[in-house]
């Protein structure tokens, strides 16, 4: 259902049953058993999108990472930094432990056995996903041609936002002394980017508002923080422990309402989400992106 600008919806229900953790999790199937499906008894806020690098490799559990998702219950979210297996138990637990329930697109770009475990001749996926608590459609996952220290990439999926179907991207550029890298991946971005009218790009760019290889970003879209506009960069918010803005969500055919960034404990990447009106433009472009 979609609410009007402001409006919360409260709890839909006194709880959620207390379940029992029957065993670890594997890849397709559920940590909790083979109980059916449940229904969302809260509602998520369905103009609300959210970015969030959850930081990897760090000792911290998927229960307080879900935890820390779920006080903000945004209709999407994309994640960086995410292994498949953690991505799984993160939406397990948004749904059996807070009533939170997501569909998850993946789009790892490494198969790393030190980052996601598993085993040697299967290790686990690394890269970015993306949860969004409506269907999503023809989902592209694109390795970025230089990938600096690491393999680095987009996936991009379409999905409704503020009950509007929008192109959603979600990134994680080259690390931060790899300039001319985040170039090149910055231009590949944009030109899948500039083919809808109506998009957000979310996600880890690595660069500070003002630098250079973000150019063409800010010539197609807007960051939902309303005072973040270079070459000003002053009223940024920043977005890491080591104080620095790193992570965006940018708007193209939609409009920032609010924005909000918390400081979390289990990341070293603060949560950034944004509310947004989408009606400013169509859908442009349904096709998706090669």
């Amino acid at each position: 259902m979609v609410l009007g600008r402001g409006t919360r919806l409260l709890a839909g229900g006194l709880g959620v049953a207390c379940v029992v953790l029957v065993g670890p999790s594997a890849p397709g199937g559920g940590l909790f058993g083979a109980s059916a499906p449940v229904k969302a008894v809260r509602d998520v806020v369905p103009d609300r999108v959210m970015t969030w690098n959850i930081c990897n490799p760090c000792d911290t559990s998927d229960v307080d990472r879900a935890a820390e998702i779920a006080r903000y219950a945004p209709q999407v979210i994309g994640v960086q930094e995410a292994c498949v297996r953690d991505v799984e138990r993160i939406r397990d637990y948004l749904e059996h432990l807070h009533g939170l329930v997501y569909h998850v697109e993946y789009g790892p770009v490494l198969r790393n056995w030190n980052r996601c475990g598993g085993v040697p001749w299967k290790p686990g996926g690394f890269g970015q996903a993306i949860l969004s608590a409506a269907p999503m459609t023809d989902p592209v996952k694109k390795l970025y041609p230089e990938g600096g220290s690491e393999e680095r990439g987009y996936l991009a999926v379409t999905t409704a936002v503020d009950g509007r179907p929008v192109r959603v991207f979600n990134t994680h550029l080259a690390q931060r002394s790899q300039e001319a890298v985040r170039e090149g991946q910055v231009e590949v971005l944009a030109e899948a980017v500039a083919r809808y009218d109506r998009a957000i790009v979310i996600g880890d760019l690595n660069a500070v508002p003002d630098a250079p290889e973000l150019a063409p970003l800010w010539a197609l879209a807007t960051d939902a923080d309303p005072g973040c506009r270079p070459p000003a960069t002053a009223d940024c918010e920043v977005t890491t422990d080591w104080r620095l803005k790193f992570d965006y969500v940018f708007l193209r055919g939609a409009a920032p309402l609010e924005q909000g960034v918390h400081r979390t404990p289990v990341s070293d990447h603060d949560l950034v989400h944004a509310d947004v009106d989408t009606a400013g433009a169509a859908a442009g472009d349904t096709r998706p992106e090669g």
